[in-house]
């Protein structure tokens, strides 16, 4: 099992958005950048993911489960890129800060201080349970 954060704008997509998608889940669609998609069509069912809110908010809120690889992105016009689906897993207890995260040394090489602007990208499984344990599961 591999290990993501997916970023997104909780005005365009909020996490309690995620949540009422339920066990169907709902494609990460509308990604255009190369690296991010390659990275969602390494992913595989059963992978987990941060839910990260960012703009204003800048914070990871829940962890989701991939449940749908790579297929069709239907709001891809030029048919070059494709989404996965995602389901909400739970709510984190005490939502991470990017703060928190830029003040935890251990966090130092996350692709999220090295990749800001990626709005998907590999969590390291080392870097995932502390981030778990941050914020309190």
């Amino acid at each position: 099992m591999a290990f993501w954060l997916f970023k997104s704008e909780p005005e365009t997509w909020s996490w309690d958005q995620q949540k009422k998608r339920g066990a169907k889940g709902e494609p990460w669609d509308g990604v255009r950048n190369f690296q991010a998609a390659a990275f969602m069509k390494a992913m595989r069912r059963g992978d987990s993911g941060f839910f990260y809110h960012s703009g204003t908010e800048r914070r990871i809120v829940g962890i989701v489960e991939v449940i749908g690889i790579w297929s069709e992105d239907f709001t891809d016009p030029t048919k070059r890129f494709g989404a996965v689906t995602v389901k909400a897993v739970r709510d984190l207890p005490k939502p991470v800060s990017l703060a928190q995260i830029k003040a935890e040394p251990k966090l130092i090489g996350m692709a999220l201080m090295r990749q800001a602007r990626l709005s998907v990208q590999p969590v390291r499984p080392e870097e995932w349970k502390l981030v778990c344990k941050m914020g309190g599961l």
